[in-house]
């Protein structure tokens, strides 16, 4: 009678795990690939995908004289709560005050609008150091120390403050876009205009020294710089001209280009970053496809993606896992992407072929703009847009 019980037992078991697996797939939540929004849709997350996720209003200012620099603190940014706790109002209404998200801000004045911000890596107790690009052509260089003192101190001000540039340069042809502090020497920067040339500033003790002579082997405008994490005279950069640059500022400035990747794009390269462990570039186009290069042998990329159905306007490797980046498009979609995954075989969806290594896609906003992962908290994204900043993490990374 004891094998009977045993067989019992076990046929219990498999049923027990087969009606487990039957409601798991019941649960499992559809996969949606993006589509165009029909009048009177609206589009809405599926919030068991998100370990976080706030959105908070932004602006764009039609007029020059109401732009300004924001400066953030999000705070108490939880999770977002199951959809049975969120029906029960009373519950909500006698949630803790403390627990709430908190967005604090402090607004700086800036003439012109802001084409394109970078804050410096190497914070000093005294001094924090943000780059803008002015659509008037002049890059400013901005001390937030005293705006950060206020958030952590100080009661919020609704208030814009006409603060000076800690320093201000004019001698860009025309304005542009491209911008980025060293990561390995503090207080270097590379700005580049639309008239393709590069400047380097250097520091000095209480300004920056920025050459006269330009980094101009593009043929037309200079959308992105990017300098290497490792190698602390070398940077690259992309153009409208459609190529990708690797420059050696030790070299004199008219032989500092030392490699060239001709037509990299079939259309303007908008956007690049650089792998801070691996020897990777991923660059975004205008025809809406990402490449991955390999620093060792740049004649052919090492990869390609084709998922976004416009422009690419911003790329980065995530800042600890050397496999993962994010891209974003002016489809209005945010893409995540694991090169690790190694099948070679699309996966079908609706009848939809999609790259296996495509993680997760996020939407909601329209005209984004730049996407940057938090380089202390594992797998949390910024994304700003036309229309919203959003703050969010998924549970893909």
């Amino acid at each position: 009678m004891m094998g009977d019980v045993e067989e019992v037992m076990e046929e219990e078991t498999e049923q027990q795990e087969e009606s487990e697996t039957t409601k798991e797939k019941k649960q499992a939540p559809k996969t949606f690939l993006p589509k165009d929004i029909q009048p009177g849709e609206e589009l809405t997350p599926d919030m068991s995908a998100y370990e976080m996720l706030h959105t908070v209003a932004g602006t764009q200012a039609q007029q020059g004289k109401k732009n300004s620099l924001i400066i953030m603190k999000a705070s108490n940014l939880n999770p977002p709560k199951p959809e049975e706790e969120e029906e029960n109002d009373d519950e909500q209404e006698e949630e803790e005050e403390g627990s709430k998200e908190v967005l604090k801000t402090a607004e700086i004045y800036h003439a012109g609008a802001v084409n394109r911000v970078r804050i410096c890596p190497h914070v000093t107790d005294s001094r924090t150091f943000v780059a803008s690009w002015s659509e008037k052509g002049k890059v400013h260089i901005w001390d937030i120390a005293p705006q950060l003192t206020a958030l952590e101190t100080g009661p919020e001000s609704k208030d814009v403050q006409k603060t000076k540039p800690f320093y201000s340069f004019g001698g860009h042809v025309e304005e542009g876009y491209a911008m980025d502090w060293s990561k390995t020497r503090q207080g270097y920067l590379l700005t580049g205009d639309c008239t393709r040339h590069i400047h380097l500033w250097t520091p000095r003790q209480s300004d920056w020294l920025v050459s006269q002579q330009t980094f101009s082997a593009h043929s037309s405008s200079v959308e992105d710089i990017q300098w290497s994490p490792n190698e602390e005279h070398v940077f690259s950069s992309c153009s409208t001209d459609k190529s990708i640059k690797v420059w050696d500022d030790r070299a004199a400035h008219h032989k500092a280009c030392m490699i060239t990747v001709p037509n990299a794009h079939s259309a303007d390269v908008n956007v690049l970053n650089w792998n801070r462990t691996e020897p990777f570039l991923v660059s975004g186009g205008d025809d809406g496809v990402i490449k991955i290069w390999d620093l060792r042998k740049l004649d052919t990329h090492a990869a390609l993606f084709k998922h976004h159905t416009g422009p690419i306007t911003s790329v980065e490797w995530h800042p600890t896992d050397s496999s993962v980046f994010g891209a974003s498009g002016e489809d209005n979609q945010v893409s995540l992407w694991d090169l690790g995954v190694e099948s070679a075989e699309p996966l079908v969806i609706e009848d939809t072929e999609v790259p296996p290594q495509l993680l997760f896609i996020h939407q909601g906003q329209e005209e984004i703009k730049e996407l940057h992962w938090h380089p202390h908290i594992s797998g949390l994204l910024v994304t700003t847009s036309l229309d919203s900043f959003n703050i969010f993490k998924t549970i893909s990374v």
